[in-house]
């Protein structure tokens, strides 16, 4: 049996992110989303960063903790391949792992500090509101950086190349929850959106889902044509 190994996070993240549902599948590729960490005051002391503010981009190693306690297989289904094909759990980057850790390089804005707490400002963080993060390291350019590196199973992003058209109240909506949220709201659902939430395995033009997104409901559905904002309400 081998021992357990006990970790205790260093802070929490705060975004836009209220379920795992519409979260992009990878860090990235919503940059006109940012997120805020708030280290715990135990580890959140100018001292533990100093320097790190010389660095454009930061790694977060953090917990899935939102489906931690559903366990592990030896094999997943990613989404990107259509969900009935098979992949040892190791090939993948799915939340249900052994041990529940996941990575995101994020692009570090600001470093602030706020009373007794220091908070990171990052944009492209794929994480969910509340993720526990467990650890922060500086990217490093010359040996994280690999050009030659190749996966032939996810060789590029996929995102959408399609227009965004609102239905008229939802156009409205987003004037008035964009002042509210003071936000580039528009920009944000697009860049969401345009992941293409949706399974791989369900591709129905007719077929409407609903993400959340800074507390907000967004109903849309996506032809071959268009990306179709129906709703957004609070």
């Amino acid at each position: 049996m081998h021992n357990p190994i006990n970790m205790t996070p260093i802070g929490i993240i705060h975004s836009a992110f209220n379920e795992k549902f519409g979260i992009p599948r990878q860090p990235g590729l919503a940059e006109s989303l940012s997120a805020t960490i708030e280290l715990y005051p135990e580890f959140g002391s100018p001292e533990a960063v100093r320097g790190l503010e010389e660095a454009s981009h930061i790694w977060l190693i953090f917990l899935f903790s939102a489906t931690a306690d559903q366990g592990w297989k030896p094999t997943v289904r990613p989404p990107r391949l259509g969900g009935n094909k098979r992949l040892g759990v190791f090939a993948s980057r799915s939340p249900f792992r052994p041990n529940p850790i996941g990575l995101s390089p994020v692009e570090l804005i600001a470093i602030r500090q706020q009373g007794n707490r220091v908070l990171l400002e990052v944009r492209g963080a794929d994480l969910l509101d509340g993720t526990p993060i467990l650890d922060i390291k500086p990217y490093l350019p010359y040996s994280d950086a690999l050009p030659e590196a190749r996966f032939t199973l996810a060789e590029k992003i996929e995102t959408l190349d399609l227009p965004i058209n609102w239905a008229s109240e939802a156009h409205e909506a987003l004037a008035r929850f964009s002042r509210q949220l003071n936000q580039p709201l528009e920009q944000q659902i697009a860049d969401v959106l345009r992941c293409d939430p949706r399974p791989a395995y369900q591709r129905d033009p007719e077929r409407i889902y609903g993400i959340t997104l800074h507390g907000l409901n967004i109903r849309f559905r996506i032809t071959e044509q268009t990306i179709e904002v129906l709703e957004l309400n609070a």
